[in-house]
């Protein structure tokens, strides 16, 4: 089914008659709330409304986050030190000639050079799902 420009594609039992409700099946699961906000915009698509924003959008600063962690691991994975990483991330202007040890980019580029490679790891996943409050739905 051609809708806003992708294809869709749907599971019917049988193909409905013109004119009738059609219903989605959901199961309470731990995404059930990623469904439901996918059908509504699905729903909305239909009726030719505007979608919104996507379900697992990630902000502007997460996503900047996320690309900073990567080019860290890289780096960290090329055999560069922590110094020069953040070199390369944040500028010669922000890291500073003395007390390197103990500035608050050395410990933002250990942190960035662990996320990076927890996400190449296998922890990109996560990106997939929602962020639940519930600490026990950790998976």
């Amino acid at each position: 089914m051609p809708l806003g420009g992708i294809k869709h594609r749907l599971w019917l039992r049988e193909l409905p008659p013109r004119g009738s409700t059609v219903a989605i099946e959901l199961p309470l699961d731990r995404n059930f709330d990623i469904r439901v906000r996918a059908a509504h915009r699905f729903w909305l698509a239909l009726e030719r409304r505007p979608l919104g924003p996507p379900p697992l959008a990630l902000s502007i600063l997460a996503r900047r986050r996320l690309i900073l962690a990567m080019r860290a691991a890289d780096g960290w994975l090329e055999g560069n030190s922590y110094r020069n990483i953040a070199l390369g991330l944040f500028g010669t202007l922000r890291i500073p000639d003395r007390g390197w040890k103990t500035h608050d980019l050395r410990s933002r580029t250990i942190r960035l050079v662990k996320m990076g490679l927890r996400l190449i790891r296998g922890g990109y996943r996560a990106l997939l799902r929602h962020k639940t409050k519930d600490k026990h739905d950790a998976s």
